[in-house]
């Protein structure tokens, strides 16, 4: 039934890499392994157990490889260069491809000198700590890199090495369990007792692969020997003995900090059990927000809540687990952007952090020198000044409705893009009048709207709400962004200024000179009372420029037959509310007679049956008008003279 598939070789050996790499990656028992496995298999036409690693550029950091990175070459946004190396625990052997051999079975001290660990084993030869981890046991030890005991800061090192018998000893008893424990027993946020005191060590296993203890990362896993197992780390820890409440109530950097926690009653949450992040804002953060927002958000406990809530993350991300941005929730319930320029951790894409990885019993504190202030925390007019909508921001202040956007009233806002004003616009009564009509009476969400709604303005007149299938609009006016929810009121930025609803139809057609010659043909048509209804229509109306495309004799005609005329106008009507930013690629409308009328958008310009409006969204109490340059061309069957009178308009034949 199916027939014969022939493979080519090619096709069997891509075929098999690709159920290999499946099979392998499905088995892996942990992120970890998972990405193990996939640096073994991209190593492995270099020969059995190679790895491929990725090591940034102009550093010494090596990362096993995953999907993304490999395809990218990028970590943390800077570029890698491939390496193949012998995977954990294997070595090469002279003459022979890949890394063929297991490394000898040998006590953890001289594994140590093995896997890159040579400064370690000397500071435990120093602190003799040797013939412990020369004999019997089971431990696991996490045994500082050469290169982090390099960077460890030199007052440091100076008072472990010049007191080895108790200092430096204790720093190398806190690296080790009194257990054998394999990467598959590092789960995400457990804890073991380290051989100093029985402080723990504190365990993350991330889903990117990237395991830490004490936020260090494990850069070699799993090197065994016969009285235990090492995992290299890349830096020296530290016991961890304080919450990460203690961090902010013992340093004077965090004073202001300090003082709002304890004001928003969150001192018990960040004493309790958890792993939390905590992005702790400096004093000088606090001091680059203007003071009388400060003020306000420091007397606001609902407002100060969710700000703090807004610096703290639900999980617990040390920074050498970012290798690329990933959006994380914070307990205020928005998301944070936390990611990685080089050796710089970022939020929001902002190189703000000063002080990396102060590890707390139940979480990890990073230190930054700039606020974060969540929507929910700001006034309406905070909200609303960002870079697209900064015209109307002005504008409403200039308009004297500051007030009501930087009050406690429960408002929304529209708010028009900049590119929706013209250059150069000035404050005018009218203009004043307008804008107070783009504030809504109460605070809504988008997500609540429905067609046909009516919200009240601030300047007392209604307006409707349209929901077609990818638009929202309130209306001439279609959300362009997502709402922005603040502390009392919401902002929608808009997309156009907003065209309120004044009079009927008729009344719009009368009050615009080139609608004379319609107004007498509907007048002459009998539907002057059809447009003063309760509606809703759509009536795409022909300028007189339209009517006088006609010859003037048959215009004449036209105008002497009303059943004629009726029914060519009803064509140029719908039974239902649709403005520009309603209309789709193909977008139908079924008109008051006659079959339908195909619209699409081309160019920011509306077309019906391939006419061009020339101007749109004249808003009217019952509907809508849009101006358009000809008479649009029926697609039912009229008498032949009247289609020869239409036929005969030069911009008809243009256009179509």
């Amino acid at each position: 039934i199916c027939g014969k598939i022939r493979l080519t070789p090619l096709h069997l050996t891509l075929f098999t890499l690709a159920i290999t790499l499946i099979a392998t990656i499905c088995l892996a028992k942990s992120p970890y392994q998972s990405v193990l496995q996939h640096s073994r298999i991209r190593g492995r036409q270099h020969g059995p157990n190679v790895c491929a690693m990725q090591k940034i550029q102009g550093t010494d950091k090596k990362y096993f490889t995953n999907c993304k990175q490999w395809y990218h070459r990028k970590i943390c946004g800077k570029p890698t260069v491939i390496s193949y190396e012998c995977c954990p625990g294997y070595e090469k052997l002279s003459g022979e491809k890949g890394c063929p051999a297991a490394l000898p079975l040998v006590n953890i001290y001289n594994t140590l000198g093995m896997v890159g660990a040579a400064t370690t084993k000397m500071y435990s030869e120093r602190a003799q700590l040797r013939e412990e981890i020369e004999g019997p046991g089971s431990f696991t030890f996490f045994a500082p890199s050469n290169q982090a005991w390099a960077a460890l800061p030199t007052e440091i090192l100076d008072a472990l090495v010049s007191n080895v018998n108790i200092e430096l000893l204790n720093a190398l008893h806190y690296h080790m369990v009194n257990r054998r424990l394999t990467s598959e027993d590092l789960k995400h946020g457990s804890a073991f007792p380290s051989m100093y005191q029985d402080f723990n060590v504190h365990i993350h296993h991330y889903p990117n692969g990237i395991v830490t203890v004490n936020c260090a990362r494990l850069v070699k896993t799993d090197q065994h020997a016969t009285n235990g197992i090492v995992h290299v780390v890349d830096r020296v820890i530290t016991a961890v003995t304080n919450n990460v409440h203690t961090f902010i109530d013992t340093d004077d950097d965090l004073e202001t900090l300090r003082t709002a926690v304890a004001a928003a009653g969150l001192t018990q949450m960040l004493e309790s059990d958890g792993h939390y992040t905590v992005f702790a804002p400096t004093n000088e953060a606090f001091e680059k927000i203007p003071p009388e927002m400060l003020k306000r958000i420091l007397g606001d406990p609902v407002a100060l809540r969710d700000l703090l809530n807004y610096h703290i993350l639900k999980n617990m991300q040390c920074a050498e687990s970012i290798t690329s941005g990933t959006p994380l929730e914070t307990l205020q319930g928005t998301v944070l952007e936390v990611g990685c320029d080089g050796s710089d951790m970022t939020l929001n894409g902002k190189a703000i952090i000063q002080k990396k990885d102060q590890l707390g019993t139940n979480g990890v504190v990073h230190y930054i020198n700039e606020l974060l202030i969540p929507d929910s925390a700001k006034t309406l007019l905070e909200l609303a000044q960002g870079s697209v909508v900064t015209t109307a921001t002005k504008l409403f202040v200039d308009a004297g409705l500051g007030s009501h956007l930087s009050g406690s009233e429960a408002l929304t806002i529209l708010t028009p893009q900049n590119e929706a004003f013209k250059e150069g616009v000035k404050m005018t009564g009218e203009l004043k009048k307008l804008l107070k009509n783009h504030i809504l009476k109460e605070q809504l969400s988008s997500g609540v709207l429905y067609h046909r709604q009516e919200l009240e303005t601030l300047g007392g007149i209604k307006l409707r709400v349209l929901v077609y299938r990818n638009s929202l609009c309130i209306e001439n006016s279609c959300i362009a962004a997502h709402d922005k929810t603040g502390r009392f009121g919401s902002m929608f930025t808009v997309d156009k200024v907003l065209t309120p609803p004044m009079g009927t139809i008729m009344d719009v057609l009368k009050a615009d000179d080139r609608f004379s010659l319609l107004v007498g043909a509907i007048q002459t048509a009998g539907l002057t009372e059809l447009m003063n209804q309760a509606g809703p229509h759509t009536v795409f109306a022909p300028t007189n420029d339209a009517f006088s495309a006609l010859p003037k004799a048959d215009l004449n005609k036209l105008m002497g037959n009303p059943q004629e005329l009726a029914s060519v106008l009803k064509y140029h009507m719908a039974k239902e509310i649709l403005v520009s930013g309603g209309v789709g690629s193909h977008t139908r409308l079924k008109p008051l007679q006659g079959d339908k009328l195909e619209l699409n958008m081309r160019n920011q310009t509306v077309y019906i049956n391939k006419v061009p409006v020339v101007e749109a969204d004249l808003m009217a109490t019952n509907g809508v008008v849009h101006a358009v340059g000809a008479i649009i061309k029926p697609t039912f069957k009229l008498s032949a003279s009247l289609l020869d009178i239409i036929g005969k308009s030069k911009e008809i034949s243009q256009d179509l």
